[in-house]
């Protein structure tokens, strides 16, 4: 039984910055993800808000939310068997320090914040997500 799933990738600022779009999206091909969509986009903090709601509470929410929009990103939805999990797998730890080898933060990440990559965490927030960004 097939499990083709979508899932809401952000390459951050951070890798935008240092022209990594080409080099990550290459990783997510090699690793069987079709991109459906993509666009380069900056939001307003306003907006960073709405999108991190879920850690509003969190200390590093503010931090977070600067961050996102404090340069261009690109969005993309990713599709490929069970793509919530395997794009985490690819993604590695939130800290590039503890990411496995071979991973985006593991190779792109400087830091917990500025750690070159977003994926949903979940099927559910996948979607949210994805409608986020793109809302036909």
């Amino acid at each position: 039984m097939s499990n083709l799933q979508q899932t809401l990738s952000i390459i951050k600022p951070d890798a935008v910055e240092r022209s990594l779009e080409n080099e990550i999206k290459e990783m997510f091909k090699s690793k069987g993800f079709s991109i459906l969509k993509e666009k380069k986009i900056q939001i307003e903090k306003f907006e960073a808000e709405k999108f991190y709601k879920v850690h509003e509470t969190k200390a590093f929410y503010n931090d977070l939310c600067a961050y996102l929009s404090s340069g261009p990103i690109l969005v993309m939805v990713l599709e490929k068997e069970n793509a919530v999990l395997e794009n985490r797998k690819l993604m590695g730890a939130t800290n590039p320090k503890d990411a496995e080898n071979g991973t985006i933060r593991e190779k792109y990440g400087i830091s917990i914040e500025k750690n070159s990559v977003h994926g949903s965490d979940s099927v559910e927030n996948a979607k949210i997500e994805i409608d986020f960004f793109f809302k036909d």
